[in-house]
């Protein structure tokens, strides 16, 4: 079983006049990481380094951003895996304070502020989604949303047309017998799409 966080957690070190600026959130993928990241040096254009580590879907990334080598982001990497966790992103904006740290200085402050940034978050099991897509008569819309909400089943997309084509995700442990329920109490007048239909 593997965790993810319910929402982002921050914490805030400051080590001889640097700042550090923690921060552990949920993240799909490195797309999404790459545009938080870019989104931290655009809020914080003063800052020296904005470090980052991935953990999604079985794939690993790590940066230091200008650090030397293996002090920032494989550190808080290793913060991430030990922790058991998978689709998080966590990063770390550090304002230079004029001292320098160290190699093993820069180690510890870095593992340090994710480690207390992931103490204050709340983790949860990360539940494997699949996505469906489907089309069907309007009559039968509120009947199938009704079936997704209590399906726990997240809606994606809608569009009408001459059907209705409804594209959501779901606990990939529940979608076989979501499609069979769904199937039964339509009647059948529910068409599957393929993700390219």
């Amino acid at each position: 079983m593997s965790l993810t966080l319910a929402a982002p957690a921050q914490h805030e070190l400051i080590i001889k006049k640097s700042r550090f600026l923690g921060r552990v959130e949920p993240c799909a993928d490195r797309a999404a990481a790459l545009a938080r990241v870019a989104a931290l040096r655009a809020e914080h254009p003063g800052a020296a380094h904005v470090c980052w580590a991935l953990l999604a879907g079985g794939h690993s990334a790590a940066n230091d951003d200008g650090e030397p080598g293996g002090t920032a982001g494989r550190p808080m990497l290793d913060v991430l895996r030990h922790q058991g966790l998978d689709g998080v992103l966590a990063t770390a904006v550090r304002y230079f304070g004029g001292v320098k740290l160290g190699a093993g200085g820069l180690v510890r402050a870095y593992t340090d502020c994710i480690a207390q940034a992931l103490l204050t978050a709340e983790k949860v099991e990360r539940v494997a989604q699949t996505e469906l897509r489907c089309s069907l008569p309007y009559a039968q819309e509120g009947l199938v949303r009704r079936a997704l909400d209590a399906a726990g089943a997240a809606l994606l997309d809608v569009s009408h047309g001459g059907l209705v084509t409804l594209r959501f995700s779901v606990a990939a442990t529940e979608a076989a017998a979501l499609q069979a329920r769904l199937n039964e109490a339509s009647a059948g007048r529910i068409g599957w799409l393929g993700p390219a239909d």
